[in-house]
């Protein structure tokens, strides 16, 4: 039997997906029973890397979600609003979905997989978060006899090689950004990125399905990078840590057997010590480390971006349900698959910021005093913070530079003493805190 694709979207992904499909000698012997119908593009008159049979290209996409020969329509074009129009048509002409978009499954995703759970089709997302590396299907299959207990993620390549450049290099943020743009390693707006909303995205979507329910992107705590400078990453060096963006996810379960009652949630900026797994994730890299029982730990490492790395999860979405569908249960269960399904009814409580207990690190400008470390000290005493260590890194035309790690604390009492110890005379300006792992 044969499955016919829609694909909607000839961008970068789009190209690598059409690429993967036509050469399937070689690959997965379900992907020679797959052919692509339609295409659908915005211009007909661009160049394309990749040729069609005749008639193939089309710039009606609402004839092809409504197609009565296509099967599986796989949405590429990104955006939220577009893409969830197109998304929601698909499936109520009957058709399973793949997409590669992060964006429209964090905002829309409760709308979509209702919709498509009505239907009785599937929608299958394993692009959408790192890109090219396998994790929604692992944390459906294989590790989902176990209890995770924990996703902690480096999930956006761009602020990774940032950070990165910025440790090999001793250069600032600034610089390091617009070389990134002029690469093409960083969008003309990198908001999305470097301000930690790529991924919130992605964790949200990785915590519904490692805890089993809905997630409120809202709900997500976001910091980006944009406040780490260059001294921030030498000092970081000197103590025996790199400073990584990292995403997750971590459950708090009432007693060992149940499932959490709610969870941590954030993106932010950490300080990893320097024999931690994630620290050596450099560049465009991306990694997921899980932690789960009985199994421990384990880490999904690789690239999270780009032509081949997207397509090779996007085709392995399309050959998971050809490869359900190819049997005469799933056809009459009419993609009934739990391996497959996206089954999430309740929303999880989130903990919020206050609460989380951590390390931190805080950077301090201060007046070059005898006393000044001693009344940090003291402020930071008064809120039951004891710190780990403190050094006078520097002393300049400003006056004294001192960083300070603290032991493990409470958020909401690290940030009380903060506000204490700006109203200090001899404290400038704390210009940088971030979370130590």
């Amino acid at each position: 039997m044969g499955y016919n694709v829609g694909l909607l979207g000839l961008g970068t992904v789009g190209t690598g997906t059409a690429k993967i499909i036509l050469d399937a000698v070689g690959r997965h012997p379900l992907l020679e029973t797959v052919s692509i119908s339609r295409v659908g593009v915005r211009n007909l008159d661009k160049a394309r890397d990749v040729k069609f049979a005749d008639g193939v290209l089309t710039d009606d996409l609402d004839a092809i979600v409504a197609d009565p020969s296509i099967d599986i329509v796989v949405e590429l074009i990104g955006g939220v609003d577009t893409a969830l129009k197109y998304i929601l048509a698909a499936i109520a002409h009957g058709k399973h979905v793949v997409t590669a978009n992060k964006a429209v499954i964090s905002r829309h995703g409760d709308e979509i997989f209702d919709a498509a759970n009505a239907k009785g089709v599937y929608v299958m997302l394993e692009a959408a978060v790192a890109g090219g590396i396998p994790v929604l299907a692992p944390l459906k299959q294989a590790l989902g006899v176990n209890r995770i207990n924990r996703i902690t993620g480096i999930i956006n390549g761009t602020t990774n090689y940032i950070l990165t450049r910025m440790k090999d290099e001793g250069a600032d943020f600034a610089a390091v950004l617009a070389d990134a743009q002029h690469l093409g390693y960083a969008e003309a707006d990198p908001t999305a990125d470097v301000d930690g909303l790529d991924a919130a995205d992605k964790i949200a979507i990785l915590a519904s399905l490692a805890f089993g329910g809905r997630i409120q992107l809202d709900d997500v705590s976001c910091e980006g990078i944009r406040k780490i400078s260059a001294a921030d990453i030498a000092y970081a060096k000197n103590l025996g840590f790199t400073i990584r963006l990292l995403a997750i996810a971590c459950g708090h379960r009432p007693d060992s057997g149940a499932m959490p009652d709610e969870i941590e949630l954030r993106v932010h900026p950490t300080l990893l010590p320097a024999h931690h797994p994630l620290a050596t994730v450099e560049g465009v890299n991306n990694a997921v480390l899980v932690e789960a029982d009985p199994l421990g730990e384990v880490m999904l490492y690789g690239p999270g971006a780009g032509e081949g790395a997207t397509a090779s999860a996007v085709v392995s979405d399309i050959v998971s349900i050809v490869a359900a569908l190819g049997t005469e249960t799933a056809q009459q269960a009419s993609a009934d698959n739990p391996l497959l399904r996206w089954d999430r009814d309740s929303y999880i409580r989130v903990a919020p910021m206050a609460d989380l207990v951590s390390r931190f690190y805080v950077r301090i400008l201060t007046q070059d005093r005898p006393s000044v470390i001693g009344h940090i000290g003291m402020t930071f005493g008064q809120h039951g913070i004891s710190l780990e260590s403190v050094v006078q890194i520097d002393v300049h035309d400003r006056g004294a530079e001192i960083v300070a790690i603290t032991h493990e604390v409470r958020e909401g009492e690290f940030r009380k003493a903060l506000d204490e110890l700006l109203t200090l005379d001899e404290v400038s300006d704390v210009p940088s805190v971030l979370h130590v792992w």
